[in-house]
């Protein structure tokens, strides 16, 4: 990979990861367009770690509570609004784990088509400005209760089809239950932790126990770049959401599933 392909298939997946616009719509692009080849799994694994890391810091606070009150209501049967939130959190990567584990295969093989991309963006972020309008928004995450949090994380095994928006869908689910904007996107946020780290570890294992030559430059600026871009978009997109709402999201998606379209016909 050239330098400016490392800069900017990084600032893709970090900017991407975590706004309710498709990392996977947008990763199409440069190999369908300029013709780059794939960035291999090396560079998947240095990416996935630097958002990962990006979202962890961000959120280091509550990830610090969640973490001492999950093992207290372990150990001492002591429970708080912090291990119950890492409770629903654990519970709703179940889904996508399941889905991703015994659907992979299927999706590699036949949804990562730049037509199917096209129809989800477009329909998932019809999807999401439909409910941004029409719901009530009056929760905070702790009246989410357990069956919301795992209809959230169903919606996000449905995430893995490409196009679709981890962030989105699951930001859409939220709006759905009742969450206001930013509770939902703070959920999203927090239950894409474990979503990540399963993502990283499972290319990490096709890694280890591959053939690829790892090109350490790219490993260590990929990540580099993607923890950086990723870290803004996080703290911008809380910002801007809480003043202008999904719309602009909702718009920029409908404009990219149109040039989709256009271009694959």
């Amino acid at each position: 990979m050239s330098t400016l392909e490392i800069i900017i298939l990084a600032l893709i997946q970090g900017l991407t990861e975590f706004l309710p616009i498709s990392s996977s719509a947008h990763l199409i692009l440069p190999s369908q367009i300029l013709g780059w080849a794939d960035q291999g799994l090396a560079f998947d694994v240095a990416v996935h770690v630097g958002t990962l890391l990006a979202v962890m810091i961000y959120f280091r606070k509550e990830v610090s509570n969640m973490m001492f009150a999950w093992g207290n209501s372990l150990v001492k049967k002591q429970h708080s609004n912090d291990s119950t939130l890492a409770w629903w959190i654990l519970f709703a990567t179940i889904p996508a784990g399941l889905f991703g584990f015994f659907g992979k295969d299927f999706i590699e093989e036949h949804l990562r088509a730049a037509a199917v991309i096209a129809l989800t963006t477009v329909i998932f972020g019809l999807l999401l400005g439909f409910v941004d309008i029409k719901s009530k928004q009056n929760k905070e995450i702790n009246d989410l209760g357990f069956k919301g949090a795992m209809y959230i994380g169903l919606a996000q095994a449905l995430a893995l089809i490409p196009g679709t928006s981890r962030s989105g869908i699951t930001m859409t689910m939220g709006l759905m239950l009742g969450l206001n904007r930013i509770a939902a996107a703070r959920f999203s946020f927090l239950l894409s932790i474990p979503a990540i780290a399963m993502a990283g570890s499972y290319l990490t294992l096709k890694l280890v126990t591959g053939v690829d030559v790892v090109d350490w430059q790219a490993i260590f600026m990929g990540s580099f770049l993607a923890f950086i871009s990723a870290y803004a978009c996080i703290h911008y997109f809380l910002i801007l959401v809480d003043k202008l709402g999904m719309m602009p999201f909702v718009i920029y998606r409908l404009i990219l599933g149109a040039f989709l379209f256009w271009f694959i016909s």
